[in-house]
């Protein structure tokens, strides 16, 4: 049996999309109405009300939601900002493109999201922001990043890539900060065609902002006057169309992605691995990964046993960031960030996706508990 990590042509083909997405393209060639315009107004406002927002501005990637997040906020050299060391490379990436510092706090071993309880130590007088990261589709403990936030006067910026509809204690991902950056890449829980990304906010003043900074610091209505030197961060109107129909369909994947998982649960009965957990009852975990820890060093030996049986998995991330080679001037070492390096030793993600088969999870359930007998 073959069973690949992420299969988004099931999804395209299952779910008859087809038939809604190829006329809307048609639609917007035949009018070559690429750039702005009601379909990227649309999907603005309709995001904006599923993450529970008042305002959403449509970005090229979840990369550049970020940046155009600290660039918004005025961060630039000699600021720091406090964030994970693990996490997709673009979250301190951004950072370490504005110039400013990213200043790093370990994370928690159960949710591999940022500790809270860490952040306040790492506060210094040229602290400007925390970015927490919301990972692998569950909610950082936002109330805590949030109170430590307003005492020390920090902007918070919501790495809320891999979250869209998450929730924590029943408020949504991208709602608890000044900024919410989701990313719509294809492989993501509501995935584009191509690159794409949003930013949400409940600040009309950050939102006036996003949207001239999208655009090279200018309003679009008074062209060619820049307030700002902003970016070329535009959404494209075909990706907000596609991603527009797709959405419809985000809650029923988000709940089969869940049911998977909870299937997993039931199914994996070696003591060798540790399950991921929702961290409170008020936590909607939408799974963008179902990733285990793999105890006594055995991950990679695993990971080979379930190439060799057709099912594929993924290891995010090999490296926690604060060893990488780019930022080695920072100063960090190994053993600066213990949790962080142990997960990076124990962690590998599982296929989760909502077209799964329940044969296909009992196939990759059964080779996972062999592989730990005798």
């Amino acid at each position: 049996m073959k069973v690949p990590l992420l299969d988004v042509k099931a999804q395209y083909e299952e779910n008859n999309l087809r038939e809604e997405i190829i006329p809307l393209i048609d639609e917007i060639c035949s009018a070559q109405a690429f750039v702005f315009g009601k379909r990227l107004e649309n999907f603005e406002q309709a995001i904006a009300d599923y993450s529970q927002c008042k305002y959403a501005v449509g970005v090229s990637s979840g990369s550049d939601a970020l940046l155009i997040s600290l660039m918004v906020e005025g961060i630039g050299y000699g600021d720091e900002v406090i964030t994970t060391p693990f996490t997709f490379f673009a979250t301190v990436g951004a950072i370490w493109r504005t110039g400013a510092k990213p200043v790093f706090a370990d994370i928690n071993p159960d949710d591999f999201n940022i500790n809270p309880e860490l952040i306040e130590d790492k506060i210094t007088p040229r602290t400007k922001a925390i970015m927490p990261v919301h990972l692998f589709g569950q909610t950082a403990r936002m109330d805590r990043i949030m109170e430590i936030a307003e005492k020390h006067n920090l902007a918070v910026i919501e790495d809320a890539a891999q979250a869209i509809g998450a929730e924590y204690q029943n408020k949504r991902a991208g709602s608890f900060g000044d900024y919410g950056c989701f990313s719509f890449y294809p492989s993501k829980n509501l995935g584009a065609f191509g690159d794409a990304g949003i930013v949400t906010t409940n600040d009309k003043e950050i939102y006036e902002k996003l949207k001239m900074f999208r655009n090279h610091g200018a309003d679009p209505v008074t062209r060619y006057m820049h307030e700002y030197v902003g970016g070329n961060f535009r959404m494209d109107s075909l990706q907000a169309a596609v991603l527009h129909v797709k959405l419809q369909y985000l809650d029923k994947w988000s709940r089969a992605r869940q049911e998977n998982a909870d299937l997993y649960r039931k199914l994996l009965t070696t003591n060798k691995i540790k399950l991921p957990v929702n961290i409170d009852k008020a936590t909607r975990h939408i799974y963008n990964q179902f990733s285990i820890r793999v105890a006594d060093g055995k991950r990679d030996e695993l990971q080979k046993k379930l190439s060799e049986s057709g099912i594929g998995s993924a290891i995010y991330y090999p490296l926690s960031l604060h060893l990488q080679k780019c930022f080695s001037s920072l100063g960090y070492k190994e053993g600066d960030f213990p949790v962080s390096e142990q997960c990076s030793r124990d962690i590998l993600a599982l296929p989760v996706y909502p077209e799964l088969k329940k044969e296909q999870l009992e196939y990759i359930a059964e080779t996972i508990n062999n592989a730990f007998k005798g």
